[in-house]
């Protein structure tokens, strides 16, 4: 097992002071068992909405719960979104017995009915796989290609990682999309998102998708936000400001796990991966990631010019401006795409993490700094 102790702590800190708390991700992604932290599955307050025997308990759900007290877990809510409203009137109470952990798979529909349900009730964490700070620095390379589901990062080989991210992704195509009423083949929905998969790292364009596959725009650009919505990938908007340059409008798309990415792409070894053409733009996402777990920023964007001035990762934070650029080199130098973000965006930094072990400067405002160092010191490498 690996521990994450950032995620408990801040499941801890929010139960402290909510009286329902969404936790909230992919399939897969380790929710139950951050859950059994804070009560065992024997306890009588914890409910399965996958387990028949929860089901059945929770058949005259008003009556099952009101009695609880302390903390209650119903995991996999989403089945069973009538719960909301009863969660409502119990969350009410005062004084207040029960508090709810509430679990369930990113999904559009959980979070719509929740946020109309218990508005001004619910805390909502987000979480994905392990991250590398989780699994820690040495295992960078067997992070980077297995990608953080704990199950295809822990497995016993590449194949059996590999394996496993097959069978998932068959699962989500076929159950998962269903549930959210995507009627369409799972053959075309798995050419969808091999598509999307040749589009990581890039600006997104719903035509050329759309014309391959005979669906319409719209279509195409329901199924990405669907699979946004499941936390499968990551729409990072452009950033726009007062310049007379042509700037990009369109968001950039990148997968959040980058095993699923590899297994889309048909990367099944490190020597494959070192050598396949989109092996630059699956670390550039790979190290996105990792940036926006440690630095948690308030918002977060990339910016790009039509005269070829861009930068891969704009935060807003504590009221600064920080940009970060992912280099996958021995010694990034400095270049005049650089310079002009930090004069357009009056940044008040710039950091170009790569993967070597020596950090040092390149410009005025302008810093190189080891992924593994990002990792280690966590926000404050970003917003000292």
């Amino acid at each position: 097992m690996i521990a994450r102790p950032a995620i408990s702590s801040a499941i801890q800190q929010a139960l402290n002071r909510s009286r329902i708390v969404a936790l909230v991700g992919p399939r897969q992604s380790g929710k139950t068992t951050l859950a059994r932290e804070f009560l065992q599955p024997t306890s009588l307050n914890y409910f399965d909405l996958e387990d028949p025997v929860s089901l059945a308990r929770l058949a005259e759900p008003m009556t099952a719960l009101r009695g609880l007290t302390g903390l209650v877990v119903i995991d996999e809510i989403q089945r069973q979104p009538e719960l909301f409203p009863i969660l409502r009137v119990l969350a009410d109470r005062q004084p207040l017995p029960a508090r709810f952990l509430i679990l369930g798979s990113a999904s559009p529909d959980l979070i719509q009915r929740s946020s109309e349900s218990l508005a001004g009730r619910l805390e909502t964490i987000a979480i994905g796989g392990f991250s590398l700070a989780e699994v820690g620095v040495a295992a960078q390379r067997q992070h980077w290609l297995r990608g953080g589901f704990p199950l295809s990062f822990l497995a016993a080989s590449d194949a059996d990682s590999l394996t496993w991210r097959k069978n998932f992704v068959q699962t989500f195509l076929e159950q998962d999309l269903l549930q959210l009423g995507v009627r369409t083949p799972t053959a075309t929905l798995l050419r969808f998102w091999a598509m999307v998969a040749h589009y990581h790292g890039q600006i997104w364009n719903a035509a050329e998708p759309a014309r391959s596959l005979g669906l319409s725009e719209p279509t195409i650009r329901r199924y990405l936000d669907l699979l946004e919505g499941l936390f499968m990938v990551r729409q990072l908007p452009p950033w726009h400001t007062n310049l007379k340059k042509r700037q990009v409008k369109s968001p950039k798309v990148y997968f959040r796990d980058t095993g699923l990415l590899h297994y889309l792409l048909g990367t099944r070894t490190e020597l494959e991966l070192e050598t396949h053409p989109k092996s630059g733009a699956s670390w550039e996402g790979y190290v996105i990631e990792e940036v926006l777990k440690a630095a948690a920023p308030d918002e977060a964007y990339f910016w790009a010019t039509h005269n070829g001035a861009e930068l891969d990762l704009l935060l807003l934070k504590h009221g600064r401006k920080i940009g970060v650029e992912c280099k996958r080199m021995d010694a990034p130098r400095l270049t005049a795409s650089m310079q002009t973000a930090v004069t357009d965006l009056a940044l008040d930094q710039l950091i170009v993490v790569y993967p070597g072990e020596r950090p040092y400067p390149l410009a005025e405002k302008i810093n190189v700094l080891p992924l593994d160092t990002l990792v280690s010191q966590g926000e404050s490498a970003l917003f000292p």
